[in-house]
């Protein structure tokens, strides 16, 4: 089961998304608001999973909202404006839903982002433990809220989607090996980065997360990274090669 809210100036929107999450055996419905300052006294006071979030809010867009979440809620958001949809993405959004929403479409987007709360359940107990500070004081950090991890010397610091920096006093080699597989990389010889939260490759850096984080590019690194993302990049001649012949 998700606890999910909406957040919506419209009242009849909010009829209609409560109407649907009702037909979804595995939501729950919390609570809703027509203002953001509500809605943050919402979120602060119950637990919620997923967040249904219109874009055009009277105090602040749900764009400019998205960046004060931080990446701390799931959010599926909602508007009557295509137009935001790649922004909307580039915030890790789980789907983007035109209105008038209807209700097998938002059953897609509910289902997909509840495999993403089970996946994320299943991968609880995926986590590392790290000296830092006091002498015998082990933090833990959630694997999958790792952003990307400096080296400065005889010290790393772990970058996570929520709470501060941590750091330790770990050789960055000895963390690559221990962080080794699909998720992670090294791209310079101070920075291992978390693949899913890549947003874009713009010239020698790389930005990251809900923030756009720039992370710097080695140039030994480079060649290994750039033939690694080669496979997930578009051209223009296999759009082309995709493209319908005219009528």
């Amino acid at each position: 089961m998700m606890n999910c809210i909406i957040i919506d100036d419209e009242a009849h929107a909010i009829e209609l998304l409560t109407l649907h999450i009702a037909q979804t055996p595995f939501l729950k419905l919390t609570g809703s608001a027509t203002r953001t300052k509500d809605a943050l006294q919402l979120l602060n006071s119950a637990q919620v999973d997923l967040v249904f979030l219109d874009i055009q809010m009277p105090e602040m867009t749900g764009i400019e909202f998205l960046q004060v979440l931080n990446g701390r809620y799931r959010v599926i958001l909602t508007t009557a404006f295509r137009e935001y949809a790649i922004e909307g993405f580039e915030h890790q959004v789980v789907d983007y839903l035109l209105k008038p929403i209807f209700f097998p479409r938002f059953l897609i987007a509910a289902q997909r982002a509840f495999e993403l709360h089970q996946t994320a359940r299943d991968n609880a107990d995926d986590f590392i433990l790290v000296k830092s500070g006091y002498k015998g004081k082990l933090v833990k950090i959630k694997i999958e809220d790792i952003l990307y991890i400096e080296g400065k010397g005889k010290y790393i610091t772990f970058y996570t989607l929520e709470g501060d920096p941590v750091t330790s006093q770990v050789n960055l080699g000895n963390i690559e090996e221990k962080l080794s597989g699909d998720r992670f990389m090294r791209i310079h010889k101070s920075f291992i980065i978390a693949l899913p939260f890549l947003v874009m490759i713009h010239g020698n850096t790389v930005q990251l997360g809900p923030s756009l984080l720039q992370v710097p590019i080695g140039q030994t690194y480079r060649e290994r990274f750039m033939l690694q993302m080669k496979d997930k990049v578009v051209t223009n001649k296999e759009k082309e090669g995709t493209e319908e012949p005219p009528e």
